[in-house]
């Protein structure tokens, strides 16, 4: 089992930045595709982009390419999510998850463990 601890939200202006941290204890993540995913209020969650277990393979939602980017150190254990040019509508709370499936996958139900989330305001 592998618990998850996402840190870095916050508020930033339209157009800033943001550097989202997931911080994995209990297993090493090299044993999981990672994902991140958000919840605005009153909306369901969504997808926003996941990577493959070394990192070879990522896939974005198209709301967010080209504006975030997810990496991660498995030395480290250790998934970032960069976002920059950041608008109003990508304020949510934002969770990391971890899937025990060998590849990156865009679905919530196929994540096995998750975060408490972060929140992010951008503000207009």
């Amino acid at each position: 089992q592998v618990q998850l601890v996402e840190s870095g939200g916050g508020l930033v202006q339209a157009g800033g930045s943001l550097r989202l941290s997931c911080t994995a204890s209990g297993r090493s993540l090299s044993n999981y595709a990672m994902g991140w995913f958000r919840q605005a209020p009153g909306k369901e969650r969504e997808f926003v982009v996941t990577i493959s277990r070394r990192g070879e393979i990522t896939f974005y939602a198209d709301s967010v390419k080209g504006r975030f980017t997810i990496s991660r150190d498995n030395a480290m254990n250790m998934v970032y999510l960069q976002m920059n040019s950041l608008k109003p509508e990508d304020t949510a709370v934002y969770y990391c998850a971890a899937s025990v499936g060998i590849s990156p996958v865009t679905t919530d139900r196929r994540y096995n463990y998750w975060g408490q989330g972060a929140q992010v305001t951008v503000s207009s």
